[in-house]
């Protein structure tokens, strides 16, 4: 399956944890911007981070508008979300619910939900029938968990 991640980041976390995947995964990686080369792959994973009252990450602003000019039909999408659940756990990891929406707007299929345990926040946009949308990292509370978390998400991706 040909696979590709593209990703906003502010600070370079959302970056790394990117680059991270894409490298176990043998992936290509863009920026956002460049979203438009998604029409290329198989399977399209979208990463954002969740800024201010569970905003998405500001790159993604301009790249939702181009996504809606890429054919996602019959496309596999998956989601990373970054966030930290102690100082944002009323907006945790919100951002990628708005990818989700503008993803399964466009035909996709939704792969590499997440369980919540392990996790305290308070709400979240991102999760859906006791799940999240995809896999979620907090790189500020639980980084020792982050290699584990990511390892058993592309387990369940493949």
């Amino acid at each position: 399956m040909k696979t590709c991640i593209f990703y906003g980041s502010t600070t370079g976390v959302t970056e790394g944890i990117a680059n991270r995947v894409a490298k176990l995964l043998s992936s290509d990686v863009f920026g956002c911007s460049e979203i438009e080369k998604a029409k290329d792959y198989d399977l399209v994973i979208l990463a954002t981070s969740t800024w201010g009252a569970g905003d998405l990450q500001d790159d993604w602003d301009s790249a939702l508008g181009k996504m809606q000019n890429v054919d996602f039909n019959g496309k596999k999408i998956a989601l990373i979300g970054v966030g930290d659940q102690d100082s944002y756990g009323d907006t945790f990891v919100n951002g990628m619910k708005n990818l989700y929406d503008v993803a399964k707007s466009k035909g996709t299929t939704l792969i590499g939900t997440t369980s919540t345990d392990g996790y305290s926040f308070s709400d979240s946009t991102a999760v859906e029938n006791g799940m999240f949308l995809g896999l979620v990292i907090d790189e500020d509370n639980q980084s020792d968990l982050t290699d584990d978390r990511i390892k058993n998400w592309i387990g369940n991706l493949q």
